[in-house]
């Protein structure tokens, strides 16, 4: 690349800055403002550019140019705020809005055919007669079996604009037929609370997985349901929850917390401070409150549970989180790309900055300290969390919180070397293909089940571990870990959860995969009362 190619560059950088960085959806904050260049720098960078459009000696590939040079500048700020180049825009903005345009079914390749898994509840794909195990042929014209085709490009088939049809051939295995199906698209939300059910009479849980526009809604039916149902404590997972909208972080740590509390500020470059607080209203806020956490909890997950554990709200299990205390703002381009850039620091209510340390430019550096966590210990035992004295925070009852990098848990619960989802993940291309074969195999039968008569059937899951047992014993990779007894009992258990999933959803599937969790037998005592250990 030659010199006036980079310093075009720089040049056009500033034209993606001149016209129309406009505000788009905030993740942080209420209030709108504009950005823009004097009318002096604007002239500057248009004329020079108009310059180089005129007489440079090579052509320019403007587009691909700038989306390098804005990665590179972002590189070299913070490791949170990125560029969203336009073509990745619609997927990363439905993740935040809870929603996307399509059919509404869960479907994945299956050989050489995309297989429907499930159409989910009452979605255009149920309505128009799709069912679980149906092979999709064609979408409109197009072909979209065989080896070539991959699952983003049948994805992008089948979504479109709400309130337009597409057409899908469809085989048929249990009636051996061949038929068209025309599906008229609409608004599918995305679940972003995928679990709440009772443990016992008086403890819930509630599963967040992310959170988008529509997780505090979410949230709150779950909880009135629950209460309805005799809660009066309940354990919130925020296990691997990477974060989200912090406004709705802030409304469901509102539902815990008395009026007028703290539940985190922000500060900006200019010191200028910005509290949140509890309001008057909350559905729990006499109930006791349990938070698990990972070190995959990140962001919005870890405000929420800063602010119980800093308000004495909360015990919290598990591991150290993440440690991403930094807040991104959203810059919507004038091509239709968008920018997530670092606009201030967000602080929990006794004052603790959880962002973990990081030098400017050196993100991959930063990437492989989080990735050192498992190789110095810290995820195995509790006297290997690095703790900064200097760092210490008292909350209003006198417990120790500690800053410098993520929410130190109250009860550490060690990451077992024998943890299903740490030891099996090498098995997930085999596990994926063996559960969509089973169902094919057995649909029928399973069909007749209720959810609470397939959790409590312990049959499904021998049955289920015999027919992979005999499928992969011959496997080099699979056939030690298949004879220990505490691998068994771990991959019944995953097994059964996986095909619960596509039979019956997350919430059934949740059910079946906490069962014998240890965060969660730190809560239960043999008993079967609420206690922590």
């Amino acid at each position: 690349m030659s010199n006036k190619q980079k310093a075009l560059y720089i040049l056009l950088v500033g034209i993606a800055v001149v016209f129309g960085i406009s505000i788009g959806q905030m993740l942080n904050f209420d209030h709108q403002t504009e950005m823009s260049l004097s009318g002096s720098k604007k002239d500057k960078i248009y004329n020079l550019l108009r310059y180089i459009d005129e007489e440079y000696v090579d052509t320019v590939q403007t587009d691909s140019i700038v989306d390098v040079v804005i990665q590179d500048i972002l590189k070299n700020l913070d490791p949170h705020s990125v560029y969203i180049p336009k073509k990745e825009v619609e997927e990363a903005d439905e993740e935040l809005e809870g929603s996307f345009t399509g059919i509404g079914v869960l479907f994945q390749q299956y050989r050489d055919t995309f297989t429907v898994i499930r159409p989910l509840e009452n979605s255009p794909a149920q309505k128009a007669g799709l069912k679980a195990m149906d092979r999709i042929l064609m979408v409109d014209k197009d072909t979209v079996y065989g080896r070539h085709v991959d699952i983003n490009q049948i994805s992008k088939k089948i979504k479109g604009h709400a309130g337009t049809p597409v057409t899908l051939t469809v085989y048929r295995k249990s009636s051996d037929s061949i038929f068209k199906l025309k599906i008229i698209r609409n608004t599918i939300p995305l679940v972003s609370v995928p679990a709440h059910f009772m443990l016992n009479d008086s403890l819930g849980f509630i599963k967040i997985s992310t959170f988008a526009d529509n997780t505090y809604d979410e949230f709150y039916k779950a909880i009135k349901e629950l209460k309805a149902k005799g809660m009066t404590a309940l354990i919130l997972d925020l296990r691997d929850n990477t974060g989200g909208l912090l406004k709705q972080a802030d409304l469901i740590a509102d539902e815990f917390l008395p009026n007028g509390k703290l539940i985190f500020f922000t500060k900006d470059q200019k010191g200028h401070v910005k509290k949140v607080m509890a309001t008057a209203r909350g559905d729990f806020e006499n109930g006791q409150v349990y938070v698990l956490i990972n070190e995959n909890s990140a962001s919005a997950s870890e405000i929420v549970t800063g602010a119980l554990q800093d308000n004495d709200k909360a015990t919290v299990v598990g591991r150290r989180s993440y440690g991403k205390g930094l807040v991104q703002r959203e810059i919507s381009l004038s091509d239709g790309s968008k920018v997530r850039l670092t606009t201030a620091r967000y602080y929990t209510p006794t004052g603790r900055s959880i962002q973990r340390p990081y030098k400017k430019g050196h993100k991959r550096e930063y990437e492989q300290d989080f990735k050192n966590r498992q190789y110095n210990g810290e995820l195995y035992y509790k006297d290997s969390i690095p703790i900064v004295d200097s760092l210490k925070f008292t909350t209003p009852k006198g417990k120790i919180v500690y800053g410098g990098g993520g929410i130190m848990p109250d009860v550490f619960v060690p990451l077992k070397y024998d943890d299903y989802i740490l030891k099996y993940a090498y098995l997930n291309r085999y596990l994926s293909d063996f559960i969509t074969d089973y169902l094919d195999k057995h649909l029928d039968s399973l069909q007749h089940y209720t959810p609470e008569e397939f959790i409590a059937d312990q049959q499904i899951a021998d049955d289920l571990y015999q027919s992979f047992k005999a499928k992969h014993t011959h496997n080099r990779r699979t056939k030690h870990r298949l004879n220990t007894k505490k691998n068994k009992s771990h991959l019944k258990r995953l097994m059964k959860a996986l095909l619960a999933r596509d039979l019956y959803g997350t919430n059934v599937y949740y059910q079946i995969l906490i069962q014998d969790d240890p965060m969660l037998q730190k809560i239960i005592s043999p008993k079967d009362t609420v206690d922590v250990k």
